[in-house]
């Protein structure tokens, strides 16, 4: 896992400033794609008066995020073994996500080969995402990482640029 560390998953100063601006006291973050939790249990770590959802589809890697976050003790952070469109949007506030749908396009840096590579999966899972922010209420936050923005809906703004503009901050107007 650690040998991915570098291309799949959040570094922690990114993982700690998304987790800033998403970290409305009371909330529900949902991490779409979370892999082995990275982002999730910085942000429950660093930012204790909100709840963090990692949602990730495969499950050896729920299962070492589980396993992290008993070992850690934190309690404000679960993971759910779930394909994305299994998920019902409505119980988040937030969301965080680190473009986890290119998997789907680059099978060179895939994490195994147990996700099928196509255009039109990696089409379908953004046209998902964006049409569940959509129905999002107004502020409603998003920060994307190393995304093409092309899952944000237009009523969106953009409210900081950070890391060479890698790390986008978003609200719902």
């Amino acid at each position: 896992m650690q040998s991915l560390s570098q291309k799949q998953w959040t570094p922690i100063a990114i993982a700690k400033k998304a987790a800033e601006y998403l970290a409305v006291k009371g909330a529900k973050v949902l991490d779409v794609g979370s892999g082995i939790g990275k982002f999730c249990l910085t942000a429950a770590h660093f930012y204790p008066d909100s709840f963090y959802f990692g949602v990730e589809q495969r499950h050896e890697l729920v299962h070492y995020a589980q396993t992290t976050q008993r070992y850690l003790d934190i309690n404000n952070v679960s993971f759910i073994h779930a394909n994305i469109t299994q998920v019902n949007f409505h119980q988040f506030d937030h969301f965080y996500f680190y473009n986890s749908f290119f998997e789907n396009l680059d099978q060179e840096n895939a994490i195994d080969d147990h996700i099928e590579t196509s255009y039109g999966l990696y089409a379908y899972y953004s046209r998902y995402l964006k049409s569940m922010l959509n129905d999002k209420p107004s502020g409603t936050r998003v920060v994307t990482y190393q995304s093409f923005g092309e899952v944000i809906p237009i009523d969106y703004s953009m409210k900081d640029l950070a890391y060479d503009s890698l790390l986008q901050l978003w609200v719902k107007d």
